[in-house]
């Protein structure tokens, strides 16, 4: 399938989980900044969770398709979607054929940024194994930038499985909690020790507004004074995902999926893994609440995600093994039957995945 862009929205970029076993050499692993809505969304078209789509930024695109057909979910950000002029639900798997037109209108909740899968991924070239977009250092994705009006995208090779995706939706019991008012949930450290007590009750305390010059790299909030026993410079080390650096102004800067390699400001906490999407959908202008929990608490809240994706997947197989038409069972023989030397044989219609199958079966007597 082929899509063409005519217009790209605010900021449209090719992502996959990220590019991971390279930060030693200083490439940063960037990827969605809602893991879980991209793996949701690839589950929904029948792609591995892994597959490359498009983050969209608020303001979304207007797509063709020009060749082919295939199935697309949209996930995340409750964007307003149509096909041809007709409203689409999010988190649903929909058929697109050749001629069809997308659009897209800035999402009402669930957050900033929406992702667009499609059966087989959007196929661009790999770069250190990975799709992922990575703008600051101008490769990946779809030539190292965010999509441009006239730019012309394809899809991965599909199966047949995927075409019976098509309607399958994600309930609202399996889809990620993205409330703007929930706390961050955040483990303290690696440098929790270089805060006063009274630095340290501040962060726990109090409330921070996210500011305009957020982005991709980093989350810069303001509000009450973060205090340092000493000075905020550290000897410079790794930066994950999810930690807060404290500069030596006092504010926090949570570190998101552009983020540089390694750091040399001291880090109070790190957001735990399930919280991060919640605050990569946050908008400027909103507030941030920060809550203390234990390594433990934080791998069961990542372990309970890793079930919901497996729900998924399960509903996905039973969705796609679903008869394409009401068979009903008659009373043996199905097919007509017949004795030949004391046997009784017959055939049976069955269909597996969606696949129809002729069974001849026998009973021996």
């Amino acid at each position: 399938m082929r899509i063409w862009i005519e217009k790209p929205g605010m900021f449209s970029t090719v992502q996959d989980l990220g590019r991971r076993g390279y930060q030693m050499q200083g490439v940063p692993v960037a990827g969605a900044m809602d893991t879980a809505a991209l793996r949701l969304g690839n589950i929904l078209v029948g792609n591995d969770e892994g597959a490359a789509g498009l983050e969209i930024t608020m303001t979304g695109p207007l797509l063709k398709i020009t060749e082919g057909e295939g199935c697309f979910a949209v996930t995340g950000a409750e964007a307003g979607i149509t096909k041809n002029g007709v409203a689409l639900s999010c988190w649903t798997a929909h058929k697109v054929v050749a001629g069809d037109a997308l659009a897209f209108t800035p999402p009402k909740t669930g957050g900033s940024r929406a992702y667009f899968c499609v059966g087989g991924g959007i196929d661009v070239p790999l770069v250190m194994g990975s799709r992922s977009t990575y703008t600051r250092g101008k490769f990946g994705g779809y030539e190292g930038r965010a999509l441009r009006s006239g730019d012309t995208l394809a899809s991965g090779e599909t199966d047949a499985l995927q075409a019976k995706c098509e309607g399958l939706e994600c309930p609202p019991s399996l889809r990620p909690n993205r409330d703007a008012n929930a706390p961050l949930r955040v483990i303290p450290g690696p440098q929790d020790d270089r805060f006063t007590e009274e630095g340290l009750a501040t962060f726990y305390a109090s409330e921070y507004v996210i500011t305009n010059s957020s982005d991709r790299m980093g989350c810069r909030m303001e509000g009450p004074e973060i205090a340092h026993k000493e000075a905020a410079d550290i000897i410079s080390d790794a930066i994950c995902s999810g930690s807060v650096q404290v500069p030596g102004h006092g504010q926090p800067i949570v570190m998101l999926a552009d983020r540089q390699t390694t750091g040399g400001y001291t880090k109070i906490a790190t957001v735990c893994a399930v919280d991060v999407g919640n605050l990569a959908q946050r908008l400027p202008g909103q507030k941030v609440r920060f809550k203390k929990i234990t390594v433990g608490e934080a791998v069961t809240l990542l372990q309970r995600e890793a079930k919901l994706f497996g729900e998924m997947k399960r509903l996905r197989a039973a969705w796609r093994s679903k008869p394409a038409f009401f068979m009903p069972m008659l009373p043996p023989p199905i097919a007509p039957a017949f004795e030949i030397a004391g046997r009784r044989h017959g055939v049976l219609n069955v269909r597996v995945d969606g696949v129809p199958h002729h069974v001849e079966w026998e009973r021996l007597e």
